[in-house]
């Protein structure tokens, strides 16, 4: 899940190895539909990650659309980050993802 909170816009994403190519998005928006995005994923204990650029660029895409080639490098860098702060919450260590 990716927001950019000063001019709310999120992203939000799924992977499945199994099934999927790349991530795909499932959900983007602006504003309440970006807030309402941010509430669900942290209701249901999904990781936010906050980047602007990374939003910015995802919003351009459509919602079904798996994210093109050329993002991989950033997706990648954000899930390596997601995935650093979950072991760090199990680990006792509180950080907030960037």
């Amino acid at each position: 899940m990716l927001e950019y909170n000063k001019k709310n816009k999120a992203v939000a994403l799924k992977y499945n190895s199994e099934t999927d190519q790349a991530p795909v998005i499932i959900a983007s928006g602006y504003g309440e539909v970006a807030n309402k995005i941010i509430n669900i994923a942290e209701q249901n204990g999904i990781p936010v990650y906050r980047d602007d650029s990374a939003a910015s660029l995802m919003c351009m895409l459509d919602v079904g659309s798996t994210i093109p080639p050329e993002l991989y490098e950033v997706i990648a860098a954000i899930y390596c980050q997601l995935l650093k702060s979950t072991t760090d919450l199990r680990n006792g260590k509180s950080k907030k993802t960037k």
